[in-house]
């Protein structure tokens, strides 16, 4: 995205979302002003949209532990506009193919997979 503001931030959730409309059921974001069209997202994916209390970054948990993982390959302070989309793809194929206990040491790429031919079905 070129820039934060609720409008570009709104129209990329929902590009990117509209292929997974039927597995989005909820969105938990933070309280920032790129969330004001909240609602126009909820209502294109027909889903909830929650809002975590202010400092409460342990309410969005899986995007916190997300974030950290990112940091490995991309520190803080790092200039994303440099980042190609080819790197973007490779790090998002070996996270989405990375065992989480969480997942019962399931892999996030199998699960979704698995889900999508199900709600299919």
């Amino acid at each position: 995205m070129n820039d934060k503001s609720a409008k570009t931030v709104t129209a990329a959730t929902i590009e990117l979302l509209t292929p997974y409309k039927e597995s989005v059921l909820t969105i938990t974001a933070d309280n920032g002003k790129e969330f004001a069209y909240h609602e126009e997202v909820s209502e294109a994916l027909k889903c909830g949209y929650y809002f975590a209390d202010p400092y409460g970054s342990w309410q969005r948990g899986l995007n916190e532990n997300t974030n950290g993982l990112l940091r490995q390959y991309w520190p803080k302070g790092t200039d994303l506009k440099q980042v190609t989309q080819q790197e973007v793809d490779n790090v998002l194929l070996k996270l989405n193919n990375r065992p989480r206990k969480k997942l019962k040491y399931e892999m996030p790429a199998k699960l979704m997979a698995e889900h999508r031919v199900a709600i299919a079905a």
